[in-house]
């Protein structure tokens, strides 16, 4: 009966859909963990494919290609220690979320996720079959249980897997980030090893998937809340836990406790890691931008410099008649600041030329938002055009107040690929731009100091479509509308429980009519990071063509 057991954990990054390559990072850690002298290297849930690969899992082929690659693996190595890897497996014509147990060169034992998630950004109950709860697995003699994930959120796996002999948990994750969401993980792990009084090892990936962020973060807590191990955020580890047997069970020994930052650092560091991360996934090596001059697209500048380095950023300035001194003024010193690239296309010939073009048409009508909307779309034509031309992904630049009041023009500044402040409100916006201006880190590619001019904070929001514009013309004060749109979107409170907090109904209710009507500008919109729990696209999905609105 052994008495020590050491676990290597490999807190990693995989890529959706890159089997092969995902492989090599499994066998790269279980090189190490033998190295060291691991009973065991454990890897996250579904590491094998990537995480989420939503209905890519479906494919037969693509089922039959992942559990090739577990096989080899486990071919490869089997004179070491036992390799813990997440995938999918058919049994019985069903399809499970599983993570195998490699061992003495084959798949000596598999675990599949019981608990489904079906909420947020999760739709598994659609795509996987609910598996079993089972006893544990034996490694080198010393029975592990392994709740996948969603599992470990509900005490019936542990429960059951304490009952049939495990020693310690081990929990394989694929666990995307939401602002402060660490504390809600840890708060649950600790109340399984309450309830089992075992060990708990939280194992969650790393890295960005499409507007997802796999934050890490992985830890160890002992019976009773006893913290052993916390892994960093946000950056690949491999680490090593040694277990001991005592007395009162098997203990985790004191290891690693690494502090993590605040909600503001890490917001500012998924950003940047998506950005990076749906760069390298998708194969684009640099980024294109219009820069205005604004608060907006000065911090998508910057989270680009930060993700890729400022000889991958081209700033383009596209001014108009309407454009002030002050933003051409701005956006160079951004630009420059940032060591970016910057370009001037002026579009009054263009627009010109439109213009003329539609003169028959138009012959006899008001000019109107019409016209405004001609000059962002045609900067989207040129953007896109210089994206072609040179293989540069077009970013779009709209925060998350105008993304949900429709405040942005379709085809025109929503044209592009990824949209890295999606889920950053107006006034989070701000404040992003001043802590980024007062803070520098290792992770960042973009140089320390004031890289966001003062000025483009301070100055007052406008899309300079016509002469004098303000934001607020058309918008709440963007206060207002911040605290409406949060109640509204996030916390899905009713116009009457915001109206008694104190906010005007007539306001409450035109935020509400444009939150409503600008869906099909969100469907068509490009993706952008997580930061919340209630982001547009998967978290929140809304019909289109809908005529409900609360009249409480």
């Amino acid at each position: 009966m052994a008495d020590r057991f050491r676990l290597t954990l490999a807190q990693l990054n995989p890529t959706v859909g890159d089997l092969a390559g995902n492989a090599a990072k499994a066998a790269q850690a279980w090189e190490i963990a033998k190295e060291n002298g691991a009973d065991m290297v454990a890897l996250p849930e579904m590491f094998i494919t990537g995480y989420q690969i939503q209905d890519l899992v479906m494919r037969p082929a693509f089922q039959a290609d992942a559990l090739a690659k577990i096989t080899a693996l486990a071919e490869t190595c089997a004179d070491g220690p036992t390799m813990g890897i997440g995938g999918p497996i058919v049994e019985d014509g069903k399809l499970y979320n599983a993570y195998f147990i490699l061992s003495g060169g084959k798949i000596a034992h598999r675990v599949l996720k019981h608990h489904l998630p079906n909420e947020n950004v999760f739709d598994e109950k659609r795509l996987y079959a609910s598996g079993p709860m089972a006893g544990p697995y034996v490694v080198n003699g010393v029975r592990i249980g392994s709740p996948i994930c969603e599992d470990s959120w509900h005490e019936d796996v542990a429960e059951t897997l304490a009952e049939t002999g495990a020693e310690f948990l081990l929990v394989p994750n694929g666990s995307p980030y939401y602002r402060n969401k660490f504390d809600v993980r840890l708060s649950h792990m600790v109340a399984r090893t309450v309830e089992t009084d075992l060990p708990l090892i939280y194992l969650n990936m790393v890295g960005g998937q499409d507007d997802q962020v796999f934050d890490g973060g992985s830890f160890v807590v002992n019976p009773g809340g006893e913290l052993a191990m916390k892994l960093p955020v946000f950056e690949e580890d491999i680490a090593h836990l040694d277990l001991a047997r005592t007395d009162d069970g098997w203990r985790a020994e004191p290891a690693k406790i690494v502090t993590h930052p605040d909600e503001w650092e890490q917001d500012y560091n998924t950003i940047v890691l998506a950005l990076r991360d749906y760069m390298g996934k998708t194969g684009f090596k640099k980024v294109v931008l219009g820069m205005s001059g604004g608060i907006d697209s000065a911090l998508v500048a910057t989270v680009a410099v930060d993700a890729l380095g400022a000889e991958n950023v081209r700033c383009v300035m596209l001014p108009s008649e309407y454009t002030s001194q002050g933003s051409l003024d701005d956006a160079k010193d951004c630009a420059n600041a940032l060591g970016a690239r910057y370009d001037f296309v002026p579009i009054k010939q263009g627009r010109d030329a439109i213009t003329e073009t539609l003169a028959p048409l138009f012959e006899g009508t008001t000019p109107d938002l019409t016209e405004e909307n001609i000059q962002s779309r045609l900067r989207g034509l040129l953007l896109m055009a210089l994206s072609n031309k040179f293989g540069e992904m077009l970013l779009t630049t709209g925060n998350k107040s105008e993304v949900a009041v429709g405040y942005a023009t379709i085809y025109g500044d929503m044209a592009g690929g990824y949209n890295p402040v999606k889920e950053l409100y107006k006034m989070r916006v701000f404040e992003t731009c001043r802590w980024r201006n007062a803070n520098h880190r290792d992770w960042m590619k973009g140089p320390e100091g004031e890289v966001i001019p003062t000025a483009i904070i301070d100055k007052p929001p406008s899309a300079e479509l016509r002469p004098d514009q303000k934001d607020s013309d058309s918008l709440p004060d963007y206060p207002i509308l911040d605290a409406i749109l949060e109640r509204l979107i996030d916390e899905e409170q009713s116009v009457a429980e915001i109206v008694a907090a104190g906010y005007d109904r007539e306001i409450v209710k035109k935020v509400e009519h444009l939150i409503y009507i600008s869906e099909y500008k969100r469907f068509q919109a490009a993706p952008g990071a997580r930061l919340t729990k209630r982001s547009f696209w998967l978290d929140r999905r809304y019909p289109i063509a809908n005529r409900w609105r609360d009249n409480g």
